[in-house]
């Protein structure tokens, strides 16, 4: 049987009605039994309030799978673990999780702060995971459709990342296109639902610009989401190794040929800016892989800050310098 993903307009400011046919779409009282646990994490890797209208997932979409999900049970908590430079209470608090939560009698958790289970992964040593995570009856993920600089493409599979709870989990990056699978095989994702309402390209996932697609994705394959929100702005998912790494472990299927698409598909296609792995990303991704020069330049502010302005700098002037040689391009 193929897998569905279904793809749909909506309106940013409010997009239940397409949220809650989407939701009927995966039927998705067959994943979430009544008066299940359930957990779910939006894509909140961001406090910063000028960044999360394109990195974050929206406030109006969390509130409807919230509302839609009270239909069936009251045991739901909202997910995040700590960024590298802040704790996750503070993305809760900017991007209103936590007056959400407050209005509609809703549990929220830092996963940083929850009890921790170890994992047999030689990899993971240390980075233990979440009980209230591991244990929960169904997990619903809720991405944002975004370029990534590193993974290409950051959606259904990557968001898991932000399960692991240790704020320095960048440590892991050197077994990153592997270990997003790994995660997600340890607690598998019961339904995914999208959010490009607005969307990142460029150098995401943080500090890209808007897609602006007012468009919303679903699918209980994060796989085949995945796949379909790559093709659907220009990408080849073949490109992403977490996507086809995930697909080699069982997670479900890449390929165009097994995938049922329901909704306006060729109609909503585009062609984005990639996020491009220039010369200071892999710099990062490789002193990333030193715990001692982690924790001294990368998460330590008073270094780290101003190397970002240097770097700043010299991608404006880099970038100057290749406009000048080459004009026509």
């Amino acid at each position: 049987m193929k897998s569905r993903v279904l793809v749909r307009r909506a309106d940013r400011n409010d997009p239940r009605p397409q949220v809650r046919e989407l939701m009927e779409g995966c039927q998705w009282r067959e994943c979430i039994a009544e008066h299940a646990s359930v957990v779910i994490k939006p894509n909140l890797c961001t406090e910063r309030p000028e960044q999360i209208h394109t990195a974050n997932t929206s406030i109006s979409v969390l509130r409807a799978v919230c509302e839609i999900l009270l239909e069936r049970t009251s045991k739901i908590t909202i997910v995040e673990s700590d960024g590298s430079r802040y704790p996750a209470e503070a993305a809760f608090e900017n991007n209103g999780v936590n007056a959400l939560a407050a209005e509609l009698g809703l549990k929220v958790l830092n996963l940083s702060k929850d009890e921790l289970v170890e994992m047999r992964d030689p990899r993971l040593k240390g980075f233990g995971m979440a009980r209230t995570w591991l244990e929960a009856d169904a997990f619903v993920t809720l991405p944002v459709l975004k370029t990534h600089a590193t993974t290409v493409f950051t959606g259904a599979l990557k968001n898991q990342w932000g399960c692991i709870p240790r704020y320095d989990r960048i440590l892991l990056h050197k077994y990153l296109q592997e270990l997003i699978g790994q995660v997600n095989a340890i607690r598998p994702v019961s339904l995914a639902l999208m959010d490009g309402l607005v969307g990142m390209q460029g150098r995401g996932p943080i500090n890209g610009y808007p897609i602006n697609l007012n468009v919303l994705l679903a699918s209980r394959d994060p796989v085949a989401l995945d796949a379909s929100a790559m093709r659907l702005i220009g990408l080849d998912p073949e490109t992403s190794q977490h996507v086809v790494h995930a697909e080699r472990i069982g997670l479900g299927t890449l390929s165009e040929a097994e995938i049922a698409v329901d909704g306006p598909f060729a109609e909503l296609r585009t062609v984005v800016e990639p996020a491009a792995e220039d010369w200071a990303i892999k710099l990062m991704n490789q002193v990333a892989r030193s715990p001692f020069l982690t924790k001294r330049l990368l998460l330590n502010d008073g270094i780290f800050y101003p190397i970002r302005r240097v770097v700043t700098i010299a991608r404006h002037v880099l970038g100057r310098r290749r406009v000048l040689e080459n004009p026509a391009s």
